[in-house]
């Protein structure tokens, strides 16, 4: 029982100081985060609660026929790989980078200022730049380092950005980049090369069924077929 008490203390200490956690757990089954965007949402499941969704329990003609959290690509991936669920921070609309659609300022829910809230996982499961290509957001130059508060609104330094604040927060944490298909030739070959200068696997989507631009049920399940061989066990 104590030390059962004192792992609880020192995971909510961690919590509160934002500090940087290894998972503790001891079930044998790894746990998983998501940080995402619409694709990634279902109403009920999202921490913190009041992001935005695209998914919820009523199927929306010509919009989804998504109306299960079953029926989601990460659900379906943690169950049918003995995984667990950490954290699902998933924000409809969000980019990776500050500047959103109609070049409104996003850094209320970009990618790079949800990292800290991820939880105590041992896999990170990262599906983004999906609204970064459609919102036409600013592409940038690749940079490693010293990044300012200006470079941040562009895509390239803020993918950057992101993996390394990452890499720094959740140490011995696997990090997987899942890559939508059908996005901007510059934001497929941007991610592949940060992906590649801090060691993230990236993991390349192909065909998958969407409505409204979002994956449907069949979709859902594409995706968690296609990223299963590629994340270690």
């Amino acid at each position: 029982m104590k030390t059962i008490k004192r792992l609880y203390l020192m995971l909510l200490t961690a919590a509160v100081l934002g500090m940087p956690c290894v998972s503790a757990a001891s079930s044998g089954s790894k746990a998983v985060s998501v940080l995402g965007d619409s694709y990634s949402t279902f109403a009920g499941y999202m921490n913190p609660d009041a992001n935005r969704i695209w998914y919820d329990r009523t199927a929306k003609d010509g919009k989804t026929d998504v109306n299960s959290v079953t029926q989601t690509w990460w659900h379906k991936f943690i169950k049918e790989n003995g995984y667990r669920l950490c954290v699902n921070n998933s924000y409809s609309g969000a980019t990776i980078c500050n500047t959103g659609y109609h070049d409104n300022d996003y850094s209320d829910r970009s990618f790079i200022n949800r990292v800290n809230n991820l939880g105590c996982p041992d896999i990170i499961l990262i599906l983004g730049g999906t609204n970064d290509s459609w919102a036409g957001s600013p592409i940038g130059e690749y940079k490693y380092g010293d990044w300012t508060r200006y470079d941040l609104y562009s895509f390239r330094p803020a993918m950057a950005y992101m993996l390394s604040e990452i890499s720094e927060r959740y140490p011995n944490v696997e990090v997987y980049f899942i890559l939508n298909d059908g996005l901007k030739d510059e934001i497929d070959s941007s991610v592949k090369e940060i992906c590649g200068h801090y060691g993230v696997k990236c993991i390349e989507l192909k065909d998958i069924d969407k409505m409204s631009g979002h994956p449907t049920i069949k979709g859902m399940a594409q995706i968690a077929e296609q990223i299963a061989p590629h994340v270690n066990r």
